[in-house]
C-alpha cells in the first residue's frame, strides 16, 4: 500500500480531524502533516525539516499516551513510517530520522516493527527477478541507516547473498548496467556486508565446512570488476575496497595475509588464481591501466588491520606486505601517468599513515632503523615526493604535501627510537628547500612541515630573505595562501617555544609575549599593511592579520602605535589591524587609543578609497558573537554611511557591504531576542525598561533600513544604486523574517524570531510586504538590466506572499504578452521573466486547466498556451519573415517556456503529457530547420553540413529584405552598415537558434534526472534522436557564435544524460553523432573566409566532456586517435588554399577540445603527441594549417604549465613548473625538443656562405615553451643539461627574437648552481676592440648574460666573489658601450649589463662610460641606424639612475635632437621621487625654456609627451608652491595653450595636457588684470569641456586643472571682488565632475573639493570620498556664493526637468519599439532625481537668507513670479492622475518610465522650494495660497506614495514643513 493511501487510512481509523487538543489523535495528527510534508517536498532540506520536526513531537509523546493506540492504528503507523523510509532510500539523513521515529515505536512493540520491516526486506530478496538500483538502495539503507533493519540482516543474510551472487554476474554481463550506477550500488552493498556482518560473512570464508558457492561467485565478480571488466574507476576502486574487507575479516594473522598477498599479484598484469581462505577464483586481467593495482592497495591500506599488513610472504619469511608487498606497487604508481594520479598519492599519503602505526611492529622484524640517513627507501620516498611537489595535476600537489609530512613524523620517530640527535636529513632537506626559488609552492609547504622539527630559530637562521620571499608571495596571488601559511606556522611555533622554555618565559605576560613578536615581525607586517601594493595590501590584512591575533592578541596595540592614520597608507592599515582585531577576538575597538577611535573611523568611512572604507565597515560591523548587540553610536554610524554609498560602481564592494550589513542585522536580531528573553526572565526585573528601549532602538533601525531601498529602486537611478538596494533589502528579509529557506545550509532565521516580528508589528513597524512595495518591485522586473531583474523576481517569489492580488495578475499578464513579442531581446527576456514569477505567484486558471485535472494546471495552462503562441510564431516566420522579425520573433516564447519549463518549483512530469512534449518537440524542429534555411538563403539547409560564411549570410537576409519588401536586388553602392531590417531578421535567427539548445538541452536533462525516480519518461528514443538532430543541424550548418554558444551549453547536458542513461540505445545516440561529426572533419569542403570550424569542433567537444569522468574515457581516446591521424594525413598535390582542409578542421578540433574547461585534465595524457604534431606542422606548406598548429600549440602549452607566476619579477611570464617537473610529466617531449634545439643550431655552424636567416619554424615556439618554465630549480638526475649548450649556441641567431627567447629560455633551464660558471663563460668570450666577431653571436651572449645575472641577483642580493670575476671582465670591454661598437643593439645590450652590476662597479668606469653615452647623445645622427631609438632609450634610463648625471643631461636637453629629447621626456612620468631632490628644478628649468619652441612644433606627439613631462615636474610635490614664474615669456605660452583649447587644436590627449599645463601656469602667475581676464577664459574651457559628450580624456583633465589649480586660484583671489564668481563657476564645474559617469573624473573632483575645504577652512583631512564631495561643495556654494547673481541659476539648473503632462501624453502614445536598440544616454551615471535631492535643502537655505539680501530677495521674487504658473499647472497635473483602486496596465507604464519618476521629483523640488517662498517673501503671497499650495502637495505626495512611487526623506520632510 503506497504511501498516501495508507496516510489516508489512518485518518480515517483515528478520526484525527475531530481529536481534542492534547489527546494522542492531535498529537498523531500534528506528526502525520509533517509526515506528509516531508513526502511531497521535493528539497531535501525541507524533507529532512519536516521529519525532524515529526521526530521531536514523538519524542515528547509520552509511552501512556501512544499505548492507547489500538494495535491495527500502531500497525498502520509503522508499515506508514516504513513505507515513507522507502521513498526516501537515497538519503541518508532522512532515512535516520524515520528510523528513530521506529526505534521510539519499537519501545512499544518491537516484534511488531520487526515483523514489518522483515516483509519490506523480503520484497527485495525473494522476487525471482535481479535486483534493481531500487532493491539494493533499500537493501543498503535498510544496513547502514535502520537499526532494526541491520537486525534483519542478520537473521536474512544467506538469501542476500545468494541474491547478489545471482545478480552480480547478469549485470556485468551487459555494459551499460557494470557501468553505471546499479553495478556500483551492488559493489556498496558487498563492501558493507562484509563491514557490518563481518563474524557473519567470515564462517563462510574461512572455514571449510561452511563454505558457500555465494561469497565466491561474489568475489568472482568483485575481481572482474577490479580487473577492468567494468570501466567505471569509482566501482572499480569500490570493488578493491570490498575484496579488501573481506579479506579483513580473518582473524588468524596467517589466513589474512596469504590472502593479500594473493591478492597483490594483481601488479603481475597476467593471469592468477586468487585464495582468500576456502574461496578460489581465477584473475585475468582485462586492461592495463594501473586501477586495479591502485583499487588493491587502497583497499588493503585502508580496511586491513596491523597483523594482515605486517604478514609475510609464504615463499620469503623476511619479507613484510607493508614494505616488500605494497610499497613497490604504490611506488610505480606513483611513477606512472595515470589519468588518476592523484590517487597513487592518496594511497602513498595512506601507506605512511599505517607505517607509522604499525612502526613498532616494524622495528621489530627488521631489528633496525626504518629510515637510516641515506638509505634506498629514505631517498625513494624523498624522491617521489619531492618530484610531485608541484605537479599541474589537481590534488597531486596536497597530497604530497601530506605525505612529506607524514614522512617527516616518522623520521623523527625513528631517531627518537634509535637515540639519533644529529637527524641529519632534516637539514639536508632544509638545504634543499632553500635552493628552491621563492616561485616554487613547495618550498613553503615544505617549510611548513618542517618547522616543528627544527625550530624558528634554525629556519629563521638558514632563511635570511624569508621577508623578501613573503613580501613577493603576498604580491602574487596564488603564493599568498602558501607563504601565509608558513607564516603562520613561524608564529605558532614561536609562543609554542616562548611557553615551554625556561620558567622565566613561562610566565610571560600576553603584552611581553607581543613583544617578543613584535621584534622579529613587526616592522615587516607594518611595511605589508601600508605598501601601495595592492594585492600585498590585501593579503596581507586578511591572511597575517588574523593568525597575529589568534596567537598574540596583544600584537593590536604594539601594531596601532606605529600607524597614524593621517598619513598615506596608514588609514587602511588602522582599520584593518583594529577589524581583525574586533573580528578574532570579539574585544571592543572602541575604547582602544583613548578614546578616538570612533573619530578615526569616521575619516576612514568618508575616505574616497573603497578598500579604505570596507575594512572601517568591517570594523563597524562585525563580531565574533552574533548577540553583541549593536551600540546607538554604531547604529548612527551605519545610518549615515549607507546612503553615502549606494552607488559604488565596485561589484566587490557591494557585495561586501551587503555582508557587512548582514552581519550587523544578525547582531540587531540575535541581541533584541536576547534581550526579550532576559525581559521575560524572573530574574533581572529592574532593568525592563532599559532592555525595552533598547530593543526598539534597534527595531526602528531596522524599519529604517527596509524603507531606504525603496526610494531608490526608481526608473532613473543609476544601476549601481538599484544593485546594492536590492542586496541590502535581501539582507534585511533574510535577516529579520520567519521566510525559511529550503537551499540553504545557513544562514536561517531563528526558531523565535516570530516574537520579534510580533513586538515590531504591535508598534506598527516591519510591514516589509505591502502593496506599494511589491509595486517597486514589479516595476523593477522590466529594468534595463538582468542582474536587477533577477534579484528581483527573486525577492518577489522567495519573501513576498504565495499570490498575486487579480487586478496585478491581469494587468502583468497583459504586459507580458506585449514584451513576448517584443523584437528586442531585452524586452523578450522580461516578459518570460515575468511569465515565469506569474506562473508561480498566481492563481489564475483557464478554462484548459479543468481538463487536466490530474496536473499542476497552473504551468500545464501556462506551457500549452505558449506553445500555441510558438506555433502563432512559426507560422507567421513562414509566411512573412519581415514581420515575424518584428512582430512575433520566436525567441521570447522560447525563454518564457524555458523559465517556466525549467525554473518552476514542480516536476515536469506534473507539467507536460506525452501530447504537448511532442508538439512541441516537431514545432523546435520545425521552427530550427526555418530559421537555418533563412540563413542559407537559396541554398537547402539540408543538403550540407557546412555552414554558410558570414558573407554567404548576409546576402542571403538582404535578398530575403528585397523579395519580401518587394524592391528587388539593391543597386547603387553598397552599404558598410547594417540595416535595421537586417539586425532584425539576423537577431531573431540567431537569439532563436540559441534559446532553442539552451531549452532542450535542459529539458531533456530534467526529464531524464526525474525518469530515474519515477519509471513513465516523455520521451522515446525517437524524441531523443530527433532533439539530437537539432542540435546537429544548428551546429554544423550555423556559424554565428552566439547560437553555437548557447546549443553547446544544451548539447552538452543532453549528451551527460544519454551517456549516463542505463539503457544502451540511448547512450548510443551521442555515440552516433560523434562518428558523424568525426566523418565531417575528415572531408569538409566549405569556403569559408574564417577558415576556422565553426560549430564542428563544439560538437565533438560537448559528446566528449558528458562522458563520465570517472571511466577511462573511451570516446576521448579514439577521437584524438582520429583527429591526430587526420591532421597528419598529407596535403593533396592540388589542395585548394580556398576550402576548408580536413587537416586543418583536424587541428582546429583538437585546440577545442585542449581547450575546453569540460575536458578538464583529461586531454594532458595526450599531450606529447600533440605537442609534437602541433609543432611539426609548423612546416606546413598550408598557412591555414600553421596559423591553426600555433593556436593549438599555444593552447595546450598554457593546459600543460598550469597557473602563472604573476610575480613582477617573471613578467606575468613564467609559471610555476619547473623544467624537472615538466619534463618528469611529459618524459616523450625532452628528447624531441631537444632534438629540435640541436637541429636549430646545428644549422647555426654550418658555412658563412649559407642560407643563415633560415629559421626552423618550432625553433621559437619551444624556446616560448622552455622560457616559460619555472627557473632556479635544481635537476637531480642533471638530464637537463643537455639543453644549456644549444641555447647557447643560439646566441648567434640571425634573427632578432630568437636570441631574445634563448637568453630567457636559458635562465629556466639552468640549474641556479650553474649561474656563476656560464656567466663566467660568457663573460670570458667578450671580444676585445680589435678582435673581429659577429654582431648577433655577441649580441646574443650579452642578453643571456643579462638574463642570468638578473635572476642570479633576485636570488641572492649582492655581488659574490665568482660575481665579481664577472664584472672584471665586462668593465675590460667598456669599448663595447662607445663609439668604437658601431651596433646600436649591442651597446644598448652592453649597457643593460651594466646596470645589472652597477652596484659594484667602481666610479672611475662608471665616469667614463657615462661621459662617452652623453657625448653620443649630442653627436648629430649619420643615416639610418636599426635600434638607434631603443639604444637611446637605456642610454637615458642607464645615466638617470644616477642623480649627478641625470642632472647633467637634463642640463643638455636643449642641444639634444627631438628624437633624443622625446626618448627623456617619455621616460620622465616613469620616474618617482623627484621632490626629493634638487634634480625637480633643474628639469622644470630645462623643459620651460623650450617650452614655446614645442608647442610650435609640428609633432603632435612630441607636443603631447612635452606637455605630459611638464605636469609631472610641476605636480611633484602634492601642492606646487605659487612663486612666479621669472621668464615672462611663458605668458606667450600660456596664451598659446589657451588659443589651442579654445580652438580644439591637436586632439584629445594634447588638449588634456594642454589644459593641465595652462591651469598651472595660470594658478603660479602673480595677481594681475591679464590673470583675471585668462581666468575667466580658463573657466570658459573648463565649463565647455565638463559636458558629458566631451572625451573622457578632457573631462579628467577638468578635474586635474581643478585638483591643481582650483584652490591656489581661490586662495590668491581671497580678497578680490571677483572671487565669488570665480567660486561659483569652478563649484559647478566640480558638481558637473563629481556626477561623471568616469570614476577617475569623478576622483578628481572629490580631490579639488578636499584641497577646497582645505582652503576656505582650513581642514587637514584625506582625500574625501564622491558622495561626500557633493553636499560639501553644495554647502561651500550657499556658504561663499549665496549672495552672488548666479547661485540660484547653478542650483536649479541641477533639477530634472519637470514636465509631467509631455511625460504623460508620450507614455501614452508609446507603442512598440520604434528600433532594435535603445539610445543609451550621454551619461548613465547620471541620477536626476537623486541630484534633486541633495539640491533641495540648498535651495530651501536661500529662501531662508532672502531676509538677509534685499538683491538676494530681488533674485528669488522674480523666479517665483515667473515659475508660480507652471508650478501649479504641474500640480494639477498630478493630481489628475489619480491611480484607480486596481492596478491598470497605464499606470504600470508610468511606474517603469524613468521619465516620469525624474520630472516627479523635479517638480516636487520646484514645488517645496516655491512653498517657502511663499512663507518666507512677504511680496509673493499674492500669487497663491501657502496653506493651499502645501496642502495639495502633501495630497499628491500621500497619492503616489500609495501607488509604488517612493521618495526619498528629503522631499517627504521639505513637504511635511518639517
Amino acid at each position: 500500500m503506497s504511501f498516501e493511501n495508507l496516510l489516508t487510512r489512518l485518518h480515517e481509523c483515528l478520526n484525527i480531524e475531530e481529536a481534542a487538543p492534547g489527546t494522542i489523535g492531535e498529537i498523531l495528527r500534528r506528526v502525520l502533516t509533517k509526515l506528509s510534508e516531508s513526502s511531497r517536498s521535493n528539497v531535501k532540506r525541507c524533507k529532512e525539516r519536516c521529519l525532524e520536526e515529526a521526530v521531536q513531537l514523538l519524542r515528547q509523546t509520552s509511552a501512556a499516551h501512544l499505548r492507547a493506540l489500538e494495535d491495527e492504528h500502531l500497525l498502520l503507523l509503522v508499515r506508514l513510517l516504513l513505507s515513507l523510509q522507502l521513498e526516501m532510500v537515497c538519503i541518508s539523513t532522512a532515512c535516520r530520522k524515520v528510523d528513530q521515529m521506529l526505534q521510539h515505536l519499537s519501545k512499544l512493540d518491537h516484534q511488531l516493527v520487526f515483523r514489518e520491516t522483515l516483509l519490506s526486506f523480503h520484497s527485495v530478496v525473494l522476487s525471482d527477478q535481479v535486483l534493481s538500483l531500487n532493491d539494493l538502495q533499500t537493501a543498503c539503507m535498510f544496513l547502514e541507516d535502520s537499526a532494526v533493519g541491520r537486525e534483519v540482516w542478520r537473521e536474512s543474510y544467506m538469501s542476500i547473498l545468494n541474491k547478489l551472487s545471482q545478480s552480480l554476474p547478469v549485470v556485468l554481463q551487459e555494459e551499460p548496467l557494470r557501468d553505471g550506477p546499479l553495478c556500483y550500488m551492488a559493489v556498496k552493498v558487498c563492501l558493507q556486508i562484509f563491514q557490518l556482518l563481518s563474524s557473519e560473512v567470515a564462517c563462510l570464508v574461512w572455514e571449510q565446512n561452511h563454505q558457500d558457492s555465494a561469497v565466491q561467485k561474489i568475489l568472482q565478480a568483485l575481481m572482474d570488476i577490479i580487473l577492468g571488466q567494468c570501466s567505471n574507476r569509482d566501482t572499480r576502486l569500490l570493488a578493491g575496497t570490498a575484496v579488501a574487507m573481506l579479506i579483513n575479516t580473518a582473524s588468524e594473522r596467517k589466513a589474512g595475509g596469504a590472502a593479500a598477498w594473493s591478492v597483490l599479484q594483481v601488479s603481475l598484469g597476467e593471469p592468477w588464481q586468487l585464495s582468500v581462505g576456502v574461496l578460489q577464483v581465477q584473475c585475468d586481467p582485462v586492461v592495463q591501466d594501473g586501477v586495479g593495482r591502485l583499487a588493491v592497495c587502497r583497499g588493503l591500506l585502508t580496511c586491513c588491520r596491523p597483523h594482515i599488513l605486517l604478514s609475510s610472504c609464504r615463499d620469503t619469511p623476511q619479507t613484510c606486505l607493508l614494505l616488500e608487498g605494497l610499497f613497490p606497487l604504490v611506488s610505480s604508481l606513483c611513477e606512472e601517468k595515470l589519468d588518476c594520479h592523484y590517487l597513487a598519492f592518496e594511497v602513498l599519503t595512506l601507506w605512511l599513515r599505517r607505517v607509522k602505526e604499525c612502526v613498532l611492529d616494524l622495528w621489530k622484524m627488521t631489528g633496525g632503523r626504518l629510515l637510516p640517513d641515506d638509505s634506498s627507501l629514505q631517498q625513494q620516498l624523498a624522491h617521489i615526493i619531492w618530484t610531485n611537489a608541484e605537479s599541474p595535476v589537481e590534488g597531486v600537489p596536497e597530497f604530497a604535501n601530506s605525505a612529506f609530512t607524514q614522512l617527516l613524523s616518522l623520521y623523527k620517530m625513528d631517531c627518537e627510537q634509535f637515540s639519533d640527535a644529529k637527524r641529519t636529513f632534516y637539514s639536508t632537506l632544509l638545504q634543499r628547500i632553500m635552493k628552491l626559488p621563492w616561485e616554487a609552492k613547495a618550498k613553503y609547504h615544505h617549510l611548513c612541515a618542517l618547522l616543528p622539527h627544527l625550530g624558528t630559530g634554525v629556519v629563521m637562521d638558514g632563511y635570511s630573505e624569508v621577508f623578501s620571499h613573503f613580501l613577493k608571495c603576498l604580491s602574487t596571488n596564488h603564493l599568498s595562501p602558501c607563504a601565509a601559511q608558513l607564516y603562520k606556522c613561524l608564529v605558532q611555533q614561536q609562543r609554542r617555544e616562548l611557553c615551554e622554555g625556561s620558567e622565566e618565559s613561562s610566565s610571560l605576560t600576553e603584552l611581553e609575549l607581543a613583544g617578543h613578536w613584535a621584534k622579529r615581525w613587526q616592522p615587516f607586517l607594518h611595511e605589508v599593511l601600508t605598501s601601495d601594493v595592492t594585492l600585498l595590501l590585501n593579503n596581507g590584512s586578511s591572511h597575517l592579520l588574523p593568525c597575529t591575533f589568534q596567537v598574540f592578541p596583544s600584537a593590536v596595540d604594539l601594531l596601532l602605535a606605529a600607524l597614524d592614520p593621517r598619513e598615506p597608507g596608514h588609514l587602511h592599515a588602522w582599520t584593518c589591524v583594529l577589524s581583525s582585531h574586533r573580528a578574532v577576538t570579539g574585544c571592543s575597538p572602541w575604547s582602544l587609543q583613548g578614546g578616538s577611535t570612533l573619530g578615526t573611523l569616521q575619516l576612514a568611512l568618508g575616505s574616497a578609497d573603497d578598500k579604505i572604507r570596507l575594512a572601517a565597515l568591517s570594523l563597524l560591523c562585525c563580531s565574533p558573537k552574533t548577540k553583541d548587540t549593536p551600540t546607538t553610536e554604531e547604529m548612527a554610524t551605519l545610518r549615515e554611511f549607507i546612503p553615502q554609498n549606494l552607488n559604488c560602481e565596485s561589484s566587490s564592494f557591494r557585495q561586501h557591504l551587503q555582508a557587512g550589513v548582514r552581519k550587523f542585522l544578525v547582531r540587531v536580531r540575535d541581541g533584541c531576542l536576547a534581550l526579550i528573553r532576559g525581559a521575560k526572565s524572573k530574574k533581572n526585573r529592574d532593568d525592563v525598561p532599559e532592555r525595552t528601549q533598547d530593543v526598539l532602538e534597534q527595531i526602528d533601525f531596522v524599519e529604517w533600513l527596509s524603507q531606504l531601498p525603496y526610494c531608490h529602486l526608481a526608473p532613473g537611478h543609476s544601476y549601481q544604486r538599484k544593485k546594492t538596494a536590492l542586496l541590502l533589502l535581501s539582507a534585511v528579509l533574510e535577516t529579520c523574517t520567519d521566510t525559511w529557506s529550503p537551499d540553504r545550509k545557513k544562514g536561517q532565521p531563528p526558531a523565535n524570531i516570530g516574537a520579534l516580528i510580533n513586538c515590531a508589528r504591535q508598534r506598527g513597524l516591519w510591514d516589509f510586504f505591502s502593496r506599494t512595495k511589491q509595486l517597486v518591485l514589479l516595476s523593477c522586473l522590466e529594468d534595463s538590466t538582468n542582474e536587477i531583474r533577477e534579484l528581483s523576481s527573486e525577492l518577489l517569489l522567495r519573501f513576498f506572499p504565495p499570490s498575486f492580488a487579480d487586478d496585478i495578475a491581469e494587468v502583468l499578464t497583459v504586459r507580458t504578452k506585449q514584451l513576448l513579442c517584443s523584437p528586442r531581446v531585452q524586452e523578450a527576456q522580461m516578459g518570460a521573466l515575468m511569465m515565469k514569477v506569474l506562473v508561480q505567484k498566481s492563481g489564475h486558471q483557464c478554462e484548459d486547466c479543468e481538463l487536466n485535472s490530474g496536473r499542476d494546471p497552473e504551468p500545464f495552462c501556462v506551457v500549452t498556451v505558449l506553445v500555441r503562441e510558438l506555433e502563432e510564431h512559426y507560422q507567421t516566420a513562414k509566411t512573412d519573415m519581415m514581420l515575424a522579425a518584428r512582430t512575433k520573433p520566436i525567441h521570447g516564447v522560447l525563454c518564457a517556456l524555458q523559465r517556466c519549463l525549467l525554473e518552476a518549483p514542480n516536476q515536469l512530469c506534473d507539467t507536460l503529457d506525452t501530447s504537448v512534449m511532442e508538439k512541441m518537440l516537431v514545432l523546435l524542429e520545425d521552427v530550427s530547420l526555418l530559421l537555418l534555411a533563412v540563413l542559407h538563403g537559396d541554398q537547402e539547409a539540408g543538403e550540407t553540413n557546412a555552414p554558410p560564411s558570414f558573407c554567404e549570410m548576409g546576402n542571403a537576409i538582404s535578398s530575403l529584405i528585397s523579395q519580401q519588401s518587394g524592391e528587388g536586388e539593391a543597386d547603387g553602392e553598397e552599404c558598410i552598415l547594417l540595416s535595421e531590417e537586417h539586425s532584425l531578421v539576423l537577431t531573431c535567427c540567431w537569439v532563436s537558434l540559441k534559446e532553442i539548445g539552451i531549452l532542450l538541452g535542459s529539458l531533456v536533462e530534467k526529464i531524464l534526472t526525474e525518469t530515474k525516480q519515477h519509471s513513465e519518461c516523455l520521451l522515446t528514443k525517437q524524441d531523443l534522436t530527433r532533439v539530437s538532430k537539432v542540435f546537429k543541424d544548428i551546429l554544423l550548418k550555423c556559424r554565428h557564435w552566439g547560437a553555437v554558444e548557447g546549443c553547446c551549453i544544451g548539447f552538452t547536458k543532453l549528451c551527460a544524460s544519454l551517456l549516463s542513461s542505463t539503457d544502451p540505445q540511448l547512450k548510443d545516440i551521442p555515440i552516433q553523432r560523434l562518428k558523424e561529426g568525426l566523418q565531417v572533419v575528415r572531408c569538409p569542403r566549405s569556403a569559408s573566409v574564417t577558415r576556422r570550424a565553426a560549430g564542428l569542433p563544439m560538437l565533438i567537444l560537448c559528446v566528449l566532456s558528458a562522458e563520465e569522468a570517472s571511466k577511462a574515457r573511451p570516446l576521448l581516446a579514439s577521437s584524438m586517435e582520429a583527429l591526430m591521424d587526420t591532421a597528419k594525413t598529407p596535403l593533396d598535390k592540388n589542395w585548394d588554399q580556398t576550402l576548408d582542409l580536413p587537416q586543418v578542421c583536424a587541428v582546429h578540433t583538437l585546440q577545442a577540445l585542449v581547450r575546453g574547461a569540460g575536458l578538464g585534465a583529461a586531454v594532458l595524457q595526450f599531450a606529447p603527441s600533440v605537442i609534437i604534431l602541433s609543432l611539426t606542422l609548423l612546416s606546413s606548406p598550408c598557412w591555414a594549417m600553421r596559423n591553426a598548429a600555433l593556436q593549438l600549440y599555444s593552447s595546450l602549452c598554457s593546459r600543460m604549465l598550469g597557473q602563472r607566476s604573476g610575480s613582477e619579477e617573471a613578467g606575468l611570464t613564467q609559471h610555476s613548473m619547473s623544467p624537472a617537473a615538466f619534463f618528469f610529466h611529459y618524459p616523450a617531449l625532452q628528447p624531441f625538443l631537444l632534438g629540435e634545439l640541436r637541429k636549430a643550431a646545428q644549422d647555426l655552424q654550418g658555412p658563412a656562405s649559407g642560407a643563415r636567416l633560415h629559421l626552423q619554424p618550432s625553433l621559437y615556439p619551444i624556446l616560448t615553451l622552455l622560457a616559460q618554465l619555472q627557473p632556479g630549480v635544481q635537476d637531480p638526475s642533471e638530464t637537463l643539461l643537455d639543453f644549456l649548450h644549444p641555447l647557447l649556441q643560439l646566441s648567434a641567431s640571425p634573427i632578432y627574437s630568437v636570441r631574445v627567447k634563448a637568453s630567457t629560455a636559458l635562465v629556466a633551464m639552468t640549474p641556479s648552481s650553474h649561474y656563476t660558471d656560464i656567466l663566467i663563460r660568457l663573460a670570458s668570450q667578450l671580444p676585445g676592440p680589435l678582435e673581429s666577431c659577429s654582431h648577433n653571436q655577441l649580441h646574443g651572449q650579452l642578453l643571456q648574460v643579462r638574463a642570468i645575472l638578473d635572476r642570479a641577483l633576485c636570488t641572492h642580493s649582492g655581488l659574490s666573489g665568482d660575481l665579481h670575476e664577472v664584472l672584471s671582465r665586462v668593465q675590460t670591454s667598456l669599448w663595447l658601450g662607445t663609439g668604437a661598437q658601431r651596433c646600436p643593439l649591442v651597446r644598448a645590450a652592453y649597457l643593460r649589463v651594466v646596470d645589472s652590476l652597477r652596484e659594484g662597479a667602481c666610479e672611475n668606469f662608471l665616469s667614463q662610460l657615462s661621459d662617452a653615452l652623453i657625448h653620443g647623445l649630442k653627436a648629430p645622427q649619420q643615416g639610418l641606424q636599426v635600434g638607434l631609438s631603443s639604444f637611446h632609450q637605456e642610454v637615458i634610463h642607464f645615466l638617470c639612475a644616477d642623480q649627478k648625471w641625470a642632472c647633467k643631461i637634463w642640463e643638455h636637453f636643449p642641444t639634444f635632437s627631438i628624437d633624443v629629447r622625446l626618448s627623456l621626456i617619455m621616460l620622465l612620468p616613469a620616474r618617482r621621487g623627484l621632490h626629493q631632490t634638487g634634480l625637480k628644478d633643474v628639469i622644470q628649468r630645462a623643459l620651460q625654456s623650450v617650452l614655446k619652441e614645442a608647442l610650435l612644433s609640428d609633432s603632435v606627439e612630441y607636443r603631447t609627451a612635452f606637455l605630459t613631462a611638464l605636469v609631472v615636474v610641476m605636480t611633484a610635490v602634492p601642492f606646487p608652491n605659487s612663486s612666479p614664474p621669472a621668464e615672462p615669456f611663458l605668458l606667450e605660452c600660456l596664451d598659446l595653450l589657451l588659443t589651442d583649447l579654445q580652438e580644439q587644436k591637436g586632439g584629445p590627449e594634447f588638449l588634456s595636457q594642454a589644459l593641465n599645463v595652462a591651469s598651472l601656469l595660470l594658478s603660479q602667475w602673480p595677481h594681475s588684470s591679464v590673470k583675471l581676464s585668462k581666468l575667466q577664459g580658463w573657466c570658459d574651457i573648463l565649463e565647455r569641456q565638463r559636458a558629458p559628450d566631451a572625451p573622457e580624456v578632457l573631462r579628467l583633465a577638468c578635474g586635474e586643472a581643478l585638483c591643481v589649480a582650483g584652490a591656489p586660484l581661490i586662495n590668491s583671489l581671497r580678497e578680490h571682488s571677483a572671487l565669488p564668481a570665480v567660486i561659483m563657476r569652478l563649484i559647478n564645474t566640480g558638481l558637473y565632475l563629481l556626477q561623471d559617469q568616469s570614476q577617475p573624473v569623478r576622483l578628481k573632483a572629490a580631490c579639488f573639493t578636499s584641497s577646497l575645504r582645505r582652503v576656505t577652512r582650513g581642514d587637514k583631512i584625506c582625500i574625501m570620498h564622491v558622495n561626500q564631495a557633493l553636499p560639501l561643495l553644495l554647502d561651500l556654494l550657499v556658504e561663499e556664493c549665496w549672495e552672488t547673481t548666479g547661485t540660484l541659476e547653478v542650483l536649479l539648473s541641477h533639477l530634472p526637468q519637470s514636465d509631467p503632462r509631455s511625460v504623460l501624453r508620450e507614455a501614452s502614445g508609446a507603442g512598440g519599439c520604434a528600433s532594435l536598440y535603445e539610445q543609451d544616454e550621454a551619461n548613465v551615471f547620471a541620477e536626476p532625481s537623486v541630484m534633486s535631492a541633495h539640491v533641495l535643502p540648498y535651495l530651501l537655505q536661500m529662501a531662508e537668507k532672502s531676509s538677509q539680501s534685499s538683491a538676494l530677495a530681488h533674485t528669488l521674487s522674480t523666479w517665483a513670479e515667473g515659475n508660480a504658473a507652471q508650478v501649479l499647472d504641474n500640480l494639477a497635473v498630478c493630481e489628475k492622475l489619480q491611480p484607480a483602486k486596481t492596478l491598470t496596465s497605464c499606470w504600470l507604464a508610468l511606474l517603469t518610465d524613468p521619465r516620469f519618476h525624474s520630472s516627479l521629483c523635479g517638480l516636487l523640488t520646484r514645488a517645496a522650494f516655491f512653498l517657502r517662498l511663499l512663507k518666507t517673501l512677504a511680496g509673493t503671497r499674492h500669487l497663491c495660497d501657502p496653506l493651499s499650495v502645501q496642502k495639495r502637495l502633501q495630497d499628491v505626495c500621500k497619492l503616489l506614495s500609495q501607488n509604488g512611487v517612493h521618495f526619498p526623506s528629503a522631499f517627504t520632510a521639505a513637504v511635511a514643513g518639517l
